[in-house]
């Protein structure tokens, strides 16, 4: 330690002084030993302010400590100085004061600007907060997000200080304005959107009780369009609520399924059943076109006749197959048409045998006239007359196109 004592002096009548720029100033008394003791007593006290003022720089140059504190700590070392009861270099600690003065308010501006700096960062950030907040409120759909979001936005305000107390207030007030606005929004839309859903819940129970109804019809066409319209109208429909849209949507699908798998079975057995009458009509077709018509025209005619019945009994087939069998039928028609036009043109009238079989009509008719007019039935002459008059006819063109 610096020996302040030099800077002091007692009197004989134990007065002591100390020395300074401005001439000696009393600082106390000592009357209790030596004067070197009582010089030794007060230099301690000026120690003490010296290691104050040490610590005070220290901590202010470090970063530490608080500028406007500092300051503050300063000044009243430094007021006090000229009045204090100390013995030391009183000049070079209140200069050392002044310096601490100059560079405790520069470090107190430094600080102040750079709250001002934090305080107008703070403000923006919950400016910002605010405004975002203010627009979900009044715009966003996206309602899980946002509430989520307004969640994060009142995290993040909580960890911003600085803002002062009236201006926190105010955009707080904001703030909870905006929440609350979103929230009656979101609370209105879910109201408006549970009428909607109970409205579809309404219409797809109706959708799937017609469902339930043509589950069991046997109008296969009509009712799979129905279906298909049903489908349709069930896409185009708001969606309930989930258990029930899901729960509607099972029922909704088994009466469809019910329906088809049905249709399905019986379109199985048709095709198993066509699928026979298929074989069938190939055999009988088989057989006709088998037919020697050049050999005898006639007995083919006679053969296609009884097997049309055949081909007729054996009922429908596969759609895929019908116009073919049609043209091979039409095919062996043909045929045996042309042969036997090329017979009849080749045959004499006396020896044609249709005509012979239209002679032979004709006679019969005039026995059946015969046997009315023998009975006197004249209801039954009258339809006699006129078949024979048809049958001579008949016989007479024939004849004459022979």
């Amino acid at each position: 330690m610096n020996d302040w004592t030099a800077f002091g002096r007692v009197d004989a009548d134990g007065t002591v002084y100390v020395k300074t720029a401005e001439g000696d100033r009393v600082v106390g008394s000592w009357q209790a030993g030596t004067p070197e003791e009582g010089l030794a007593h007060f230099a301690r006290r000026f120690a003490d302010l010296v290691t104050e003022v040490d610590l005070i720089e220290a901590r202010l140059k470090s970063g530490a400590a608080d500028a406007t504190h500092s300051l503050t700590s300063v000044k009243r070392i430094r007021a006090g100085l000229d009045e204090a009861h100390v013995v030391g270099d009183i000049d070079g600690l209140a200069a050392r004061l002044d310096r601490l003065t100059a560079l405790a308010e520069e470090k107190a501006g430094e600080a102040k600007a750079a709250r001002e700096a934090a305080r107008g960062e703070a403000l923006a950030r919950k400016t910002a907060l605010v405004e975002e907040a203010e627009t979900i409120a009044a715009e966003s759909t996206g309602w899980k997000s946002a509430g989520d979001r307004l969640k994060e936005i009142l995290d993040e305000w909580k960890t911003i200080r600085g803002v002062d107390k009236k201006t926190d207030g105010e955009l707080w007030k904001r703030f909870a304005a905006a929440r609350d606005g979103f929230t009656r929004r979101r609370g209105a839309h879910f109201a408006t959107l549970d009428g909607q859903r109970k409205q579809a819940q309404s219409a797809k129970e109706e959708l799937v009780k017609e469902a339930e109804t043509l589950a069991e019809s046997t109008e296969w066409s009509a009712t799979a369009n129905r279906l298909k319209d049903l489908m349709n109208e069930w896409k185009a429909a708001p969606r309930a609520a989930k258990e029930a849209e899901q729960r509607l949507w099972e029922r909704f699908r088994a009466a469809q399924d019910a329906f088809f798998t049905r249709r399905s079975e019986v379109f199985s057995a048709r095709d198993a059943e066509f699928k026979g009458n298929l074989e069938k009509k190939q055999a009988i077709l088989a057989e006709v076109e088998a037919l020697d018509v050049d050999a005898d025209p006639r007995g083919a005619q006679n053969k296609l006749r009884d097997l049309q019945a055949a081909w007729h009994d054996a009922g429908r087939v596969p759609r895929e197959s019908t116009a073919s069998l049609d043209r091979r039928w039409r095919a062996a028609e043909d045929r045996i048409r042309v042969a036997m036009d090329s017979a009849w043109r080749k045959t004499t009238p006396q020896d044609n045998p249709l005509l012979q079989q239209m002679r032979e009509q004709v006679a019969e008719a005039e026995q059946r006239l015969a046997r009315a007019q023998a009975a006197g039935d004249a209801k039954r002459i009258k339809e006699a007359e006129q078949a024979l008059a048809s049958k001579r006819q008949f016989l007479s063109l024939a004849e004459q196109a022979g």
